[in-house]
């Protein structure tokens, strides 16, 4: 076998960086120099039309994320991503700001950003502020300065319920004040909210589908690479490489390697062991491409082959993930697709799992929800329709032998049946151990 190891010392190649830049569109200000680009104002117009039809003529209050303080918070890729509902209505990456809906009178919409600070900007980077710019990216006429919601509110909080989403907690110190000397009474719009994002539209779709195909290059990347006598780290390193240098800005969430005993815990992201022939290799990763996330498993052998039992219990998951793909069609529910798993494994199993059956150690549930964050909003029990996204990943753990298995996907529910959008990363034992037989495409050691 060649020699893989050590790539703490190896040489990252950018191969093609100009024609893999290409792929992108040319990005605007409301994401300024992210391969993503800016979301089409026409988009978060109609965004803000569905929530506005939802909220009946109430006011809303939409708050922004602000800067987290890197002094105290250790943010480990930059400090600040926006709040998932306010991007989804803005497509901007301003702190501190504001949207606000039905301002004074039924479909009115203003929003309210810090004003421009040379001064705080030597640290933080250059702001959008009130103008022009901020009113052609995010497709809003009525832009003010963020010191002017006080006065404003004072206007406009007349009685009756305000649908608040608050972004960062700190907001909420910002409206206090008012709303208790209103004395009106506060509704979460995350319901609102929730209902509007689990439904996809074309644009969210389409940066799902780059995050999707981004984490699945990863994924190879890493069956390339990985051998035995490397730490998990090593291939956690190739993976996320892959993801930068194809565009995603930051993980969806911290990358899952973990080797031999460390594929039976299920959130295990130290990613500190040395991984051993004989082992079995779980990767759980997502690149964040846009805001929005992929979530993808392979459970792959360190050495290149899986032995006749890692093959049986593989082969009894992917048949489960097979059976829960098929009740993924409209009108069904997560909860139907979870069962179809567990009957696979209670008719399957033999004595894989000595005298239970193996859905004894299926001690997750089935799926969630896929988009800007991770485990996304909306209700577990919400029956599928056209434009979800979920993961499907079934998986067995059996501590006593420091072997867990799980396969997971990326799902989009369609008017008669799905996608699996991550359908082009193989699955099958014998695909995954060719691959891992390829030379590396992007990681080269020195």
């Amino acid at each position: 076998m060649r020699h893989r190891s050590d790539l703490g010392s190896c040489v990252f190649l950018l191969l093609g960086v100009a024609a893999v830049g290409g792929l992108f569109p040319p990005a605007g200000g409301a994401q300024e120099g992210s391969p993503a680009g800016p979301v089409p104002p026409e988009t978060l117009a109609a965004r803000r039309a569905r929530l506005l039809d939802a909220l009946d003529g109430r006011l809303a209050l939409i708050g922004a994320d602000w800067l987290r303080d890197i002094e105290r918070e250790y943010p480990q890729d930059s400090d600040f991503r926006q709040d998932a509902d306010f991007f989804y209505l803005t497509g901007l990456e301003e702190p501190e700001a504001w949207l606000v809906l039905n301002a004074g009178r039924p479909g009115a919409v203003v929003l309210y950003l810090l004003p421009r600070d040379s001064m705080n900007e030597t640290w933080t980077g250059k702001r959008l502020g009130p103008g022009p710019e901020a009113r052609r990216l995010s497709g809003i006429e009525d832009v003010r300065e963020v010191r002017r919601l006080d006065a404003d509110l004072d206007g406009w909080l007349t009685g009756g319920d305000v649908v608040l989403s608050l972004g960062d907690p700190r907001n909420r110190e910002v409206l206090e004040p008012r709303l208790s000397a209103a004395r009106v009474r506060t509704v979460s719009a995350a319901p609102l909210l929730a209902a509007l994002r689990l439904i996809k539209d074309e644009e969210e779709l389409r940066r799902l589908r780059r995050a999707i195909d981004i984490t699945m290059e990863a994924q190879r990347e890493a069956w390339r690479v990985v051998e035995p006598g490397m730490y998990e780290y090593e291939v956690e390193a190739a993976i996320e490489y892959v993801f930068r240098v194809q565009g995603a800005e930051r993980v969806g969430f911290p990358s899952i390697v973990g080797s031999g005993p460390n594929t039976t815990t299920l959130h295990y992201d130290e990613n500190r062991r040395r991984a051993q022939a004989g082992d079995l290799l779980l990767t759980d990763v997502g690149a964040e491409f846009g805001y929005y996330t992929a979530d993808i498993t392979r459970t792959v052998p360190v050495n290149g082959t899986f032995t006749p039992r890692q093959s049986a219990l593989y082969e009894l998951v992917l048949g489960a993930q097979g059976a829960a793909l098929a009740e993924v069609r409209p009108g069904s529910n997560i909860g139907a697709a979870h069962q179809a798993a567990v009957r696979h494994l209670d008719a399957h199993s033999g004595d894989l799992c000595g005298s239970r059956s193996c859905s004894a150690y299926f001690v997750h549930g089935l799926s969630h929800w896929l988009g800007m964050d991770v485990h996304d909003v909306g209700g577990m029990l919400t029956p599928f329709a056209p434009g979800m996204v979920l993961t499907v990943e079934p998986g067995v753990y059996l501590e006593s032998e420091g072997l867990g298995i799980r396969i997971e996907d990326d799902v989009l529910v369609t008017a008669d049946g799905y996608e699996l959008l991550s359908a082009a990363l193989p699955r099958e034992p014998d695909e995954i151990e060719a691959m891992m037989r390829e030379e590396p495409r992007w990681v080269r050691p020195r």
